[in-house]
């Protein structure tokens, strides 16, 4: 039986208070009010890069409305296998270790254009979401000593990234900052593009795959101290679950 302490609230009635939540991973990552350079802009998406101070590879900032509930872009974000059904590129993805919601760790593969060498991340996952203003954030870091390297792939040893989802009524607005240095010898003008099509590519993916029926009807659950718990299905009846999987 759930625990009476906890509540559940819908995506649809989350609201915005005005109050962001503060990141505090990723520190390496240029802030989101930086002199970002507008690289592409797709219908709801627009695609930002910034020259990174140590690094001669460039962040990239990606800012998008997806025209899905918040709850449903979680349902996909918290499943470990996801980054197969949207992020471009990625082949392999699962979670490993012991973990929570709010603490966890994740390995993928990322298929690179031949002649070059896949790469694949270990990565720490941390998420937080206050309900007094709807805001989530995700923050994921490299952690690359937690695995052990793979022969034929080169391990990125540097991979920062923060989600930040914000419900705007049945839809959410997404930002992703991130900053990855893939190790090995790369040209810089080919990572310097995949900056730009990765995010975008993905988001357009991401807001399809969140409307896909298995990632439908999931609530936000928030504890007393109104922080983000869980994000569960919510319970459905007989010809539900039939519909739903179809």
């Amino acid at each position: 039986m759930p625990n009476p302490r906890t509540r559940r609230v819908s995506a649809a009635i989350v609201t915005l208070a005005g109050v962001f939540l503060v990141s505090t991973a990723g520190a390496e990552l240029p802030g989101e009010n930086a002199d970002w350079t507008l690289q592409k802009e797709a219908d709801d998406i627009r695609i930002y890069t910034i020259e990174h101070p140590d690094s001669r590879f460039r962040a990239f900032k990606a800012v998008a409305l997806l025209d899905a509930p918040i709850a449903n872009v979680m349902a996909v974000m918290i499943n470990p296998e996801s980054c197969l059904e949207w992020v471009h590129g990625c082949s392999d993805s699962y979670a490993f270790g012991e973990g929570d919601f709010f603490d966890r760790y994740a390995y993928s593969v990322n298929d690179m254009p031949w002649p070059v060498s896949d790469r694949d991340y270990v990565i720490r996952i941390r998420t937080q979401g206050s309900e007094e203003t709807g805001e989530i954030v995700m923050n994921l870091n490299a952690t690359p000593d937690r695995q052990e390297e793979k022969a034929g792939l080169v391990r990125v040893d540097r991979s920062d990234t923060l989600y930040r989802f914000i419900p705007e009524g049945d839809q959410t607005h997404m930002v992703w900052v991130q900053h990855t240095d893939p190790n090995g010898a790369l040209p810089g003008w080919l990572v310097n593009s995949l900056v730009v099509d990765i995010p975008l590519n993905s988001m357009e993916k991401l807001e399809e795959v969140a409307n896909r029926p298995r990632y439908q009807n999931h609530e936000l659950v928030f504890d007393d101290s109104g922080q983000l718990v869980a994000v569960e299905a919510e319970a459905q009846t007989g010809d539900d679950e039939k519909e739903g999987n179809r």
